[in-house]
């Protein structure tokens, strides 16, 4: 194929990715408000425990949920779905990142708590289906990735923002290779993506007594994607006068974020899809690693609250799962409890991890049986709450 046919053929998958993208604004402008749990007569919590270690831990978090909300539970204000199928297995037999059925049941609950999935690579044994992590983001509209990282022995009290649905991300999957020399990848920002994430920021600083939100961009640089982003933050930041803004490019926040002097600075931090993935892997370092770190994915009408790090095939095939460590899935538990308007739980679930994590530590992880067991851990955890 000659140069230009090869040009024209890159022009048209651009084009309909154009396309797509454009009919993706007008689905978040006509988007309604962020769902009223207070309002509702039932809360339903589907639990999908994935694949490798997932199902070990995630069983474990829901555990320590229903301890803490066993007096809704029996009451019928909160309910559990435990949700199967959301595995390697039955995604590679379907060739979907979500199988079908499996979605719609996902659809039926408030909030979701998921399990680590596992994400085919090449040299896996399995088709090259998109990760579910993806898929439900996009399914799921859930635009907010929330990662809060806590060490309050050394000042640490970080919320994260990532926005979830755009940036490098959001067609990573759909790049041209125009050529056998070239091939083209592309970063995606809208307006309306922007606004709702930047806005979901201050709002939580604003309900959380928060006194600074900080932008990350790479603006210098990546001037129409990543200069849109910043002008949106600024603008926004206005209608917070209370709240200090400010911005750091992507390169020297990860310098300061091991800079001791500056880094108890910060407090809330917005940023697109990569340099949030980047920024919150080095950030969850300090607290433990990716290991000890949850997070929330939210929107208006869902919200997925998981670990931050994979399924650990490994430790499955070593018969090591139950060594696993459950803390990155109890800390995303207890941000599901605050989502839902649960905070006094949630607090009570936060000030046990500090204990028994960090500041008494009776038992200690180590993977192996060397260490304690996930379901150990978990009795510990609750152990701890009943004395607070």
């Amino acid at each position: 194929m000659l140069n230009t046919d090869r040009i024209e053929a890159a022009k048209e998958q651009f084009g309909q990715l154009l396309a797509q993208q454009l009919k993706r604004v007008e689905e978040m402008k006509a988007q309604g408000d962020f769902i009223d749990y207070r309002a509702l007569d039932q809360i339903i919590i589907g639990v999908c425990g994935g694949d490798g270690i997932g199902p070990a831990i995630t069983a474990q978090s829901q555990r320590v949920l229903e301890y803490l909300l066993k007096d809704d539970i029996k009451s019928g204000k909160v309910v559990f779905r435990n949700i199967e199928g959301l595995t390697i297995e039955r995604r590679a037999a379907e060739n979907a990142a979500i199988p079908p059925a499996v979605l719609e049941e996902i659809k039926q609950c408030h909030v979701i708590l998921k399990g680590p999935t596992t994400t085919p690579r090449k040299g896996d044994p399995w088709p090259n289906v998109e990760s579910a992590n993806v898929a439900m983001r996009k399914e799921l509209d859930l635009f907010a990735n929330v990662r809060p990282v806590r060490i309050p022995d050394q000042g640490i009290d970080w919320t994260f923002y990532r926005e979830n649905t755009e940036g490098a991300y959001a067609v990573g999957s759909k790049g041209v290779h125009v050529t056998e020399d070239l091939g083209v990848d592309f970063t995606v920002v809208t307006s309306q993506g922007t606004e709702r994430i930047i806005r979901a920021a201050f709002e939580f600083a604003k309900a959380n007594k928060k006194t600074r939100v900080t932008a990350v961009t790479k603006a210098n640089i990546i001037k129409t994607t990543d200069g849109k982003f910043l002008d949106i933050f600024y603008s926004i930041a206005k209608e917070y006068p209370d709240i200090s803004a400010d911005d750091w490019y992507i390169d020297i926040m990860t310098a300061k974020l091991v800079d001791e002097k500056r880094r108890k600075d910060f407090q809330v931090v917005v940023l697109p899809n990569l340099y949030g993935d980047i920024i919150t892997d080095e950030a969850a370092e300090f607290q433990g690693g990716v290991g000890t770190a949850g997070s929330a994915n939210i929107g208006k009408r869902y919200a997925m609250f998981e670990a931050i790090h994979g399924s650990a095939p490994r430790m499955v095939k070593e018969g090591r799962d139950i060594y696993a460590d459950p803390c990155s899935m109890i800390r995303a538990g207890a941000m599901l409890l605050a989502h839902i308007g649960y905070n006094k739980e949630a607090d009570k679930l936060y000030k046990a991890l500090d204990i028994c994590t960090i500041t008494e530590k009776k038992l200690v992880l180590t993977g192996r049986d060397t260490g304690a067991t996930s379901e150990e851990f978990a009795d510990y955890i609750m152990d701890t709450i009943a004395k607070l």
